[in-house]
């Protein structure tokens, strides 16, 4: 019976990681230092009052009660509730996944809990304080980037994450089936 050359998915290639809820460490992780680094910002900055830092960057206290860019903020409060139920529900969909990822996807398996943990240190936030204390104001030229804070760094990285592994990863996968056929 002749081969078959289809390429192999990512599901028959490689076995299912052992034990891929560990990785939660890291969400863990992001939400003790995205809330350490809010609560000693909130302490020590007044409010949209910036510290420069070097001459691009500020530390300045700032509330958003929108998303990202400050998006929906100008909205009666509803949003907050609409962003809770999102960080939610991308939580445990992300979690699921996770438990799922195979033994060749550690950087989906690190991808996923950076933004498990950064979707869950604003959405503390939100339910605690009605919006998200962000601090890290960087500008050039008069023009300032939105500030944001360590969940939002978190949520940048893992979705970098997932990009790389959604290119790299079936490289990855073709390449060894080359091999292993």
């Amino acid at each position: 019976m002749p081969e078959s050359k289809e390429p192999v998915s990512s599901s028959s290639a490689w076995p299912p990681m052992r034990q891929p809820l560990r990785w939660l460490w890291v969400a863990v992780a992001v939400i003790v230092l995205d809330l350490a680094t809010k609560a000693l910002a909130s302490s020590q900055l007044g409010y949209l009052q910036p510290v420069e830092v070097l001459p691009f960057f500020n530390l300045t206290l700032m509330h958003n009660t929108g998303a990202a860019f400050s998006f929906l903020a100008t909205h009666p409060g509803w949003q907050r509730w609409f962003f809770a139920l999102i960080a939610i529900g991308a939580s445990v969909g992300l979690t699921i996944w996770l438990s799922r990822i195979r033994a060749d996807e550690k950087v989906l398996a690190i991808s996923l809990p950076l933004i498990i943990g950064g979707a869950l240190g604003n959405l503390y936030d939100r339910l605690v304080h009605g919006y998200v204390v962000d601090f890290l104001s960087f500008h050039v030229a008069g023009w300032y980037y939105p500030a944001f804070n360590v969940a939002d760094i978190a949520i940048t990285l893992g979705a970098i994450g997932l990009i790389w592994e959604s290119i790299m990863g079936d490289r990855r996968r073709r390449k060894a089936h080359r091999t292993t056929a």
